[in-house]
């Protein structure tokens, strides 16, 4: 049997090219919702399946199967490079990254090493090679930012306050810097590397920089976020940045060297285009409980999104962050079909 024609819808939306449809793809759309992907955890460790191409690229890949979608992101974790240099990070179901040896002062910034991808963790590369022979669709690599991985490394786990991290960049600021710098050297090698071995795209999710005010993050965290967009746009891949909470932050990504921005719930594709001026391609935006309510609801909330979508190239349809595992395989397939066949009579 060959190998179904290569579905680019994606790709051409990011590039804010005519599209047939409006292509889409939901984040967490390989995890706990799907039974499928229980049966497997019942197996393996998150830690294994990730350490496992095979198993790796079986989850990633069989997402895109089930739900119809038109990108595939790699399935993996933002501290996958971590323990490559140094940092003692361990899942804790129920809870999350936990660190074991947390940044507390500038020494333990200068005892971070280096990451080298294809030795580190060539299991990651291996993955996205397989994946490229499998898929008719793109595939998405991904990392943590820098804000996002240092929040982790300084707090110790997930946060709801963040309060450690803005006090460590506040109060050591050559220390906070060096940090920046560290794990900035990190993203780019390891996006690089993705690249290389066969990611089509990038995305980089810096979930938690909401916290911080503008004018924080113009100082602490724009120029590490600049020096690695532009490091990547040699790779010549579509470059996609996401935040949750960030709203407020979206004139500072715009003045960013990247391709696509993506947007949670707060903001709509409407206002980030004429009040905001981003004339820059985007993705989003469902509110993920809505994925909990009747159709009719989920119906009448996507065609809003996808009306003001689809008023100018350049827009995929996705959540506002990750499919919630309460969520019905059904009401995803449903979904994607709904998102083809309304965009595709336009």
């Amino acid at each position: 049997m060959s190998k179904p024609l290569f579905n680019d819808q994606f790709l051409k939306a990011c590039r804010k090219e005519e599209t047939e449809f409006t292509p889409v793809w939901y984040m967490r759309q390989a995890g706990r919702y799907q039974p499928e992907y229980r049966k497997i955890r019942e197996k393996y460790t998150f830690e294994e399946m990730n350490l496992n191409p095979e198993v790796a690229a079986e989850v990633t890949r069989f997402a895109v199967e089930q739900l119809g979608v038109d990108a595939a992101i790699l399935f993996a974790d933002i501290m996958t490079p971590l323990p490559s240099i140094g940092v003692d990070v361990k899942i804790k179901s129920g809870v999350g990254p936990v660190i074991n040896n947390p940044v507390r002062n500038v020494q333990d910034v200068n005892n971070l090493g280096d990451l080298n991808p294809e030795k580190d963790v060539p299991y990651l590369m291996e993955t996205i090679g397989m994946l490229r022979e499998q898929l008719n669709v793109p595939l998405i690599g991904f990392s943590g930012a820098p804000f996002t991985i240092a929040s982790y490394m300084i707090e110790g786990g997930p946060s709801k306050n963040y309060y450690k991290t803005k006090a460590f960049m506040y109060s050591e600021p050559e220390a906070w810097f060096k940090l920046m710098d560290k794990l900035g050297d990190m993203v780019i090698s390891y996006l690089k590397a993705q690249v290389n071995a066969g990611a089509q795209a990038i995305q980089i999710f810096d979930s938690w920089v909401g916290a911080l005010n503008e004018a924080d993050y113009r100082l602490f965290i724009a120029p590490v976020m600049d020096r690695i967009f532009t490091s990547l746009k040699d790779t010549n891949v579509p470059l996609i940045m996401f935040g949750v909470g960030a709203s407020h932050l979206i004139e500072e990504w715009n003045k960013l060297p990247v391709d696509v921005l993506g947007l949670d719930w707060r903001l709509t594709i409407k206002k980030a285009r004429e009040e905001k001026g981003i004339q820059k391609p985007l993705q989003g935006n469902l509110e993920p409980a809505i994925l909990l309510a009747p159709w009719d609801v989920i119906q009448e909330r996507t065609k809003e999104i996808l009306d003001q979508g689809m008023e100018q190239p350049g827009f995929i349809f996705n959540l506002g962050h990750g499919v919630f595992p309460q969520v019905k395989v059904e009401t995803l397939q449903r979904l994607t079909e709904f998102v083809h066949e309304y965009t595709a009579k336009r």
